[in-house]
């Protein structure tokens, strides 16, 4: 094991450059365990705990690391230490937090490639699946599609060849890992150094796959039902870095039940570029295609050309988009009121001491 293998390219070697002097090392984060992370260079496992002030920096709009990060560390006793700076990232795959808060969860970071994996037992869900994608192109890693369980479906080239038509240009590949079948393609993108993450909902074979790649039954499956098919299960409860016996690395995430969308509208305009393409032709550049006259977008629902129910699920998506970007609008108003606020009574105490 070395730095290259790990990841660590020119791009991570120029951004540490400035802690070089500073006795720092840098280490990549494979897992979280609360507050306390395990760390990998080429001397093995390290366990790394958060410096105050760089806490301090997080928990005040700053990042905390997580699995695939590159971070300097200051050594303590052996194998331990203390992280002190979190390396840019070249990708990071975010959602927003689950629950009412509007904040942003870091999935995994640092990734080539982002693994989305449906199941075909009854998991397989397109509207799911236009939702991956679009964060997956908001990440910065490239989108694969991996369609599991093929052993289990009747007609694996049509559920193929409409996914293909839905993910134009993204790679599709059907596998099975309880066979282990067609699972060749995946090492074009597991090369040493290269980092791929899994991604899908519960019970949709991520583990399994995984098992397949390692060669042996190292991450924890539970037997599906036919119900939990059908909504997914949970078995994964951790996110992980991976090391695989022929080069490359895997994160495993856990199935995730409530994946709403974060960031801009690049990711939406990737995962949908059918219906960008098409509006191009509408009457108006403001179109909204929800019953403007000349609307081209709304043409090719009428003649069949595009799904309406894709139509229906790009809309959803730009509402979730628009709704996070004014709920984060406020809470920076309210942010920013409370910090001239606090500027105000500082400026009138001081007056008063004055006096």
């Amino acid at each position: 094991m070395n730095l290259l293998n790990l990841g660590f390219s020119q791009f991570f070697e120029d951004n540490f450059g400035r802690y070089r002097g500073d006795n720092l090392r840098p280490l990549r984060i494979a897992r979280q365990h609360k507050n306390l992370y395990i760390g990998l260079d080429e001397t093995g496992e390290w366990q790394l705990d958060l410096a105050g002030r760089f806490r301090h920096e997080a928990d005040n709009g700053g990042s905390f690391p997580t699995v695939g990060d590159w971070v300097a560390v200051a050594a303590r006793e052996e194998n331990h230490g203390t992280i002190k700076a979190l390396l840019p990232r070249k990708s990071v795959f975010l959602r927003k937090e689950a629950g009412l808060r509007t904040a942003q969860q870091a999935v995994a970071a640092n990734i080539d490639t982002i693994f989305i994996v449906n199941g075909l037992d009854g998991n397989h869900n397109l509207r799911r699946l236009e939702r991956y994608l679009t964060l997956a192109y908001e990440s910065g890693a490239a989108p694969v599609i991996l369609l599991n369980k093929s052993d289990l479906c009747d007609d694996i080239e049509a559920v193929t060849s409409e996914v293909e038509t839905l993910a134009i240009g993204v790679p599709v590949h059907p596998v099975s890992a309880l066979s282990g079948d067609s699972l060749s393609p995946l090492a074009e993108y597991l090369t040493p150094g290269r980092t791929a993450a899994f991604i899908g909902s519960s019970g949709v074979g991520k583990s399994s796959l995984i098992n397949r790649l390692l060669g042996e039954e190292r991450m924890l499956v539970q037997e599906i039902s036919e119900q939990d098919a059908a909504r997914g299960r949970h078995t994964t409860t951790h996110r992980e870095l991976i090391l695989l016996p022929e080069g490359g690395m895997v994160i495993d995430t856990p199935g995730m039940r409530e994946l709403q969308v974060w960031g801009d509208d690049d990711g939406l305009k990737q995962a949908f570029d059918d219906i960008e393409a098409l509006a191009s032709g509408c009457r108006f550049r403001d179109c909204a295609h929800k019953g403007e006259p000349g609307c081209a977008v709304q043409a090719a629902v009428e003649t069949g050309a595009l799904d309406a129910d894709r139509l229906r699920s790009y809309h959803k998506l730009k509402k979730e988009l628009r709704y996070l970007e004014a709920k984060q609008t406020q809470k920076a108003s309210l942010v920013e009121k409370s910090r001239w606020k606090q500027i105000s009574l500082l400026q009138r105490a001081h007056k008063k001491q004055g006096m």
